[in-house]
Order: C-alpha cells, then structure tokens, then sequence
C-alpha cells in the first residue's frame, strides 16, 4: 500500500494512487495529489473536482469519460463540458486523473 503525506498525516493510496479512504479528501490532499502528477491545479481544474465529487454524491461512482463530459456540459455549459477541455486540464486522461484528484475510486470501465 501506498502512502501519501500532507501536513502531519499519512494517508493510504491504492496501488494506482487513488485514495483509499475517501473522506480524506481535501483540497490540501487534491494539492498533493496534483502535485505528485505533476498538475497545477487552476481555478477551471477546481471546478471540475467539486463536480465530481458532486457526481459521486449522486450516483456513488466515478463517471467515464463520456459521462464526465455530458455531465461536465449539463452542468457547466458546453464550453467546458467537452473532451478538448478537458483532456487540456488533466493531460489527456481526464476520468481517471480528474477522478485521483478529487479523491474518488478509479472509474471501473477506464484502462
């Protein structure tokens, strides 16, 4: 198992890097995790986080891709609900590494 620290705790990460327990999420624990992938976070990488764990709320999974990006649009607008978006934001992978950052399991249909 995998540890990620941030402050004075030690948190666990799954094989992939995701957490594991999802209540350690916060937006320190997302700053760490963008910075192990070498992301920025912006206010546009925000945004989608907090949508995410919005969807997660809802549906209690991590979407796919093509679900990120329909619910992406609904929510925000098209502008930002579209695949050249969001690849741009999270380096061509936008489920899985938008999913690590904003601390939810690993999409199930993503390789």
């Amino acid at each position: 198992m995998n540890t990620l620290t941030v402050g004075t705790r030690s948190l666990e990460l799954d094989k992939d890097g995701y957490l594991v327990d999802l209540d350690d999420w916060s937006d320190e624990v997302a700053q760490a995790l963008a910075a192990a992938e070498a992301v920025e976070l912006t206010p546009d990488h925000w945004e989608v986080l907090r949508l995410l764990r919005q969807f997660y709320t809802e549906y209690q999974l991590s979407p796919a891709t093509r679900p990120l990006i329909k619910y992406t649009a609904l929510k925000l607008g098209v502008e930002k609900g579209n695949s050249l978006h969001l690849n741009k934001l999270f380096n061509g992978t936008p489920a899985k590494l938008a999913a690590k950052l904003a601390g939810l399991p690993r999409p199930t249909n993503c390789l």
